[in-house]
């Protein structure tokens, strides 16, 4: 932050709180992530609490469970270049580019479906929250519960990922979307 002195001790207090809003975001016990990191449920407390300083052999197994740079973590100052340096990720034949970098909360990602010369049979998935997303390219099929939707560029959809539900293209040509996803019904809030 720009024109504010934090002092080590300003940073490293703030990192207990942060750490206890993420595993509460996420809907993480105390017991289930000692069993992710290996760190035992009591040292997991006391850092949560402030009682224990963070060190970085504690933060990098957390920083691998929550899938978050350490940065976030600690709530280190951007360093002032402005680019956010994206990494694709590639799952179920999708790549998402994360546009957000918030731990827990709304999620931003843009989406992209590759092209395919032969229709694809969905294979509606479920999981707890809650997705919005708006069609940039291409012809996008949103099949959710019984609905089967077809999404031309510039229409948007918001549903509930704990009924079944699967994203393709509806026309076997590549599709461009943005998603934003909030977990355990986190809604997002658009407004006109």
């Amino acid at each position: 932050m720009a024109g504010v002195d934090r002092t080590t001790d300003d940073v490293l207090g703030a990192v207990g709180p942060r750490l206890r809003a993420l595993r509460r975001d996420r809907g993480i016990t105390l017991v289930d992530l000692a069993a992710r990191t290996g760190v035992s449920e009591s040292t997991l407390s006391r850092l949560e609490s402030g009682q224990r300083r963070a060190t970085l052999e504690l933060l990098l197994p957390l920083s691998l469970t929550y899938d978050v740079p350490l940065d976030d973590l600690v709530g280190a100052p951007r360093t002032g270049d402005p680019r956010i340096h994206l990494k694709p990720i590639h799952r179920f034949g999708l790549t998402f580019i994360p546009l957000s970098r918030r731990p827990g909360g709304v999620q931003a990602f843009k989406m992209l479906i590759p092209a395919h010369p032969e229709p694809l049979e969905p294979t509606p998935q479920t999981h707890d929250g809650f997705e919005w997303l708006y069609v940039l390219n291409g012809q996008l099929r949103l099949v959710h519960g019984e609905r089967d939707l077809r999404l031309p560029p510039g229409e948007a959809a918001e549903f509930d990922t704990s009924l079944p539900h699967w994203l393709g293209s509806a026309d076997g040509g590549a599709v461009e979307l943005l998603i934003l996803f909030g977990q355990h019904g986190v809604r997002a809030h658009v407004h006109r």
